[in-house]
């Protein structure tokens, strides 16, 4: 039996492609990978850490997006879809249609059970392969927990956080978040399967 045949496509296709596609997908090293959708847990997790960097970090000259937002990671010919991206200053994009940043500074990845080793693996090594990135957030939906990779002078560390009051402070721009607020509204107890 002959494997099936997968079409490589460069990054311009890829792009022609993606932006008049109903589903979206995201692209590494020519192939393309359809996106699953998302649950309600993980939506409300999303939500409020788009809501808690928007409002501690927008004083300080940042932008928070929303999953739409694609950035590209150059080390990995990818395009890719975080659930919160951070531009702080103004943003470098990829081409005129302004919908591929270069430059995030803040990426958040709420993580579900079907794609948590490939974002605590792969998925992390790639984004922190990129020169502007400050801060990965991974936050858990299955309990309160953090896992916070920041850059510092001397390459990048890792901090797990967990509780309501833990607090996890930004190498981007000193800002504080607590735990509590990311999971408002989240039952911990309810048995979702979060794909």
């Amino acid at each position: 039996m002959s494997a099936a045949y997968k079409p490589i496509y460069t990054p311009e296709e890829y792009l022609a492609v993606e932006r008049l596609a109903a589903e979206r997908s995201e692209y590494i090293a020519g192939e393309t990978f359809n996106m699953a959708g998302g649950t309600y847990r993980h939506s409300l997790i999303s939500g409020n850490a788009f809501s808690e960097l928007r409002t501690a970090l927008r004083p300080h000259g940042c932008r928070t997006h929303a999953s739409d937002l694609k950035i590209f990671i150059p080390a990995a010919d990818a395009f890719v879809y975080p659930d919160v991206v951070v531009v702080c200053g103004q943003a470098d994009f990829f081409d005129q249609r302004k919908d591929v940043v270069l430059n995030p500074r803040v990426v958040v990845e709420v993580l579900s059970p079907s794609t948590e080793s490939y974002d605590r693996g792969t998925n992390s090594e790639l984004y922190r392969s990129i020169s502007s990135l400050r801060d990965l957030l991974l936050i858990s939906q299955d309990e309160m927990r953090v896992t916070h990779h920041h850059r510092t002078a001397d390459g990048w560390e890792m901090r797990e956080f967990y509780g309501p009051t833990a607090i996890v402070t930004l190498a981007a721009s000193q800002v504080s978040l607590e735990l509590a607020p990311l999971y408002q509204d989240v039952d911990l107890r309810d048995d979702e399967d979060s794909r």
